[in-house]
């Protein structure tokens, strides 16, 4: 599972962000032409998630997964071959529908097999997706020194397929038994909780895409040196072992508590570079950034799985997707005068998701029996 989320996130959805600089310079990529890139991965993340609401058997389907495997190294691997827009953004665009397949399925699993006899197991193969930001970063960062972008994506690209070998076993639990209209009636009315937390996590979409998007290049042009070019494997490295940390303190505290407290303490991460110049500012934040990101996913989609509602990750997934795409749109008018005013309405964005997360701890139903079917 964590093999599987390294693969298909940490390096097969993130991977261009430590890449993007080589290709300007050395491709002669534009900034213009390298933001519609972006914007292809995601718009391709929320066809996938948008096929898993449309089609709920394809997240537990182990064929799906492998494809989606298969699928995503090919498009890594040929993103070198060719320097035509068109084709970077087709296969961007087909990266990202792989991506959300295999993060769905691989999360889905996860929460089947995982939760109830291993809870903080969850935590670390969530944690792949950091492992596979900092090997990346790692690879990205060695490459460049030595060699082309060329490299540096045929070097991902194979630490990818290496990656999907090891989660190819991966076999999701078949498709539950339909529920019956007496269980269908019986079933708890938990949407208002649902809503709000589809809010917060759509919201948590656009300030996160927008930190994801210009964290990077914000730490380069007020913090020179290594932390400039390392900043990525840093917030890689603190996401690692985060999610490991949000799942254990869920023993103890409610995970509507703890999405709103990490929401809040990203919004801090986010901003702080905008706000303070200088290293120590600029490490903190990748640190708060990276400890958090995927803490919220693992929290938000576990909070969807815990209330009952059909295809929760999927539409999730879905609504995050679809703050991915709006992160950019709403951040270009600002970027006329650096990066920070976008941090800041990062920062502001991740706000209104801490605000829709607090509604998602009021009167929140801690106990509802077992889960019959969240994916």
């Amino acid at each position: 599972m964590a093999a599987a989320l390294a693969a298909g996130m940490g390096i097969g959805r993130f991977v261009y962000t430590p890449i993007l600089p080589l290709m300007h310079t050395q491709a002669g990529l534009s900034s213009r032409l390298g933001a519609s890139l972006a914007t292809a991965n995601f718009i391709g993340y929320l066809a996938g998630a948008l096929v898993g609401i449309a089609v709920p058997a394809v997240v537990r389907s182990a064929v799906a997964l492998r494809y989606s495997l298969v699928v995503l190294v090919v498009t890594l691997a040929l993103m070198p071959v060719t320097q035509d827009g068109t084709v970077w953004f087709l296969l961007r665009l087909v990266a990202g529908a792989a991506s959300a397949l295999i993060f769905m399925i691989a999360v889905s699993a996860m929460l089947s097999r995982l939760h109830a006899h291993a809870h903080h197991l969850v935590g670390w193969a969530f944690g792949g997706v950091g492992a596979g930001i900092a090997l990346s970063g790692l690879l990205v960062v060695a490459v460049q020194a030595a060699s082309t972008w060329q490299a540096a994506w045929w070097t991902c690209a194979a630490l990818a397929a290496l990656l999907a070998a090891v989660a190819w076993p991966l076999a999701p639990q078949p498709q539950p038994r339909t529920s019956t209209a007496a269980e269908q009636a019986e079933r708890p009315r938990t949407h208002r909780w649902f809503l709000a937390l589809l809010a917060s996590y759509t919201f948590e979409g656009i300030g996160y895409i927008i930190a994801g998007t210009f964290l990077v290049v914000a730490i380069q042009q007020g913090a020179k040196g290594w932390l400039g070019g390392g900043a990525w494997i840093v917030v890689g490295l603190a996401a690692l072992p985060s999610c490991t940390l949000w799942t254990r303190l869920a023993h103890r505290w409610s995970r509507p508590a703890l999405l709103l407290t990490s929401l809040i303490i990203q919004a801090v991460g986010i901003a702080l570079p905008a706000l303070l110049g200088g290293a120590t500012p600029a490490l903190v934040s990748a640190v708060l950034f990276g400890a958090t990101f995927m803490g919220v996913s693992t929290i938000a989609l576990s909070i969807g799985s815990h209330l009952q509602v059909p295809r929760a990750v999927a539409v999730l997934t879905a609504g995050y997707s679809a703050g991915q795409i709006l992160g950019p749109l709403l951040a270009a008018p600002l970027l006329g005068h650096g990066y920070h005013e976008a941090l800041l309405l990062g920062s502001a964005m991740v706000g209104v998701a801490a605000v829709a997360a607090a509604a998602v701890c009021v009167r929140f139903p801690h106990h509802l029996g077992p889960v019959t079917s969240a994916a």
